[in-house]
């Protein structure tokens, strides 16, 4: 069987069995053909020196830390796979470590920071489909990827909350703000029939070319407002589910509560916001403190 077939196999292996996101399986299927395109071998061949050689690779490409442990988490999966399914009887990365990574805290905008950007002026139809965008996922703290792949159906108008499929294929029920889904409802009722142009989606939130608006267009429109209201803190949509986290907890929120709005599996991961507010409360006392 060629490393192609292989691929092929193990793509369908995570999307039905292991029930993965689009986004994870696209992350493994690339790591590991890139690997393979490096070492052209086939797998069961590959051996210890070989994934020596392409973390040399790597690290002479100046690839990050992350991004290599990343590529090596993917290939120790997909030896395991291979070993399950008898292509190979042992794995190549018994051996290899992952790289530690030191750990960064996410970064938040500012309560005001988030108030410029949900302020925007409303003129047009894509003024207020993209506030409504903009309020949901502050609002709710979801993914972007989440937000992008809502449905109609995943709205509950009447209770106001959403039903949203996270990481692993797990449903949870977030909530949605007053703010949020006046212009949710404004932005369904007004103009997203403006945007499918007499063509049929399912989903919530639509493109100019009456598609369902992409995790990059959105990046790219956010970048554009951001500039345009003159926020100088670099972000990212991830930035404000981190906003709506380090918010809750500083306004008293319990972590229990943020990890399940969040859709964390684990409590450790939620806990890194209470580092964040550390770090805010050493900033705020050093800048106004007398004797900071």
């Amino acid at each position: 069987m060629s490393n192609y077939d292989i691929i092929t196999e193990y793509e369908l292996y995570l999307k039905v069995e292991k029930k993965y996101s689009i986004n994870t399986i696209n992350t493994y299927i690339t790591n590991i053909s890139s690997f393979s395109e490096f070492v052209n071998k086939n797998f069961k061949n590959v051996e210890e020196k070989d994934i020596k050689k392409y973390l040399m690779h790597l690290n002479k490409n100046n690839i990050s830390e992350k991004s290599v442990a990343n590529k090596i988490s993917s290939l120790k999966s997909f030896y395991k796979y291979l070993i399950i399914e008898k292509i190979t009887s042992k794995s190549p990365l018994d051996k290899i470590e992952l790289p530690k990574i030191k750990k960064t805290l996410p970064k938040a905008l500012s309560i005001e920071e988030v108030n410029i950007l949900l302020n925007i002026p409303l003129n047009d139809k894509f003024d207020y489909r993209n506030k409504a965008m903009i309020e949901l996922l502050y609002a709710t703290g979801l993914r972007v990827s989440e937000l992008v792949n809502l449905k109609l159906n995943n709205i509950n108008f009447d209770q106001e909350y959403l039903k949203t499929m996270g990481k692993g294929s797990k449903e949870r029920i977030v909530p949605i703000g007053e703010y949020a889904m006046y212009y949710l409802k404004y932005y369904i009722d007004n103009y997203r029939n403006d945007f499918l142009r007499d063509k049929e989606s399912e989903y919530i939130f639509i493109s100019n070319q009456s598609k369902k608006m992409t995790r990059q267009t959105f990046f790219l429109l956010l970048k554009k407002i951001a500039k345009k209201e003159g926020i100088k803190t670099y972000f990212s949509p991830h930035t404000l589910r981190h906003s709506f986290a380090t918010h809750l907890l500083r306004y008293g929120a319990d972590l229990r509560s943020i990890q399940e709005l969040l859709g964390h599996s684990s409590i450790s991961t939620t806990q890194i916001y209470t580092h964040v507010e550390k770090e805010k409360v050493k900033e705020e006392y050093k800048n106004f403190h007398p004797h900071g």
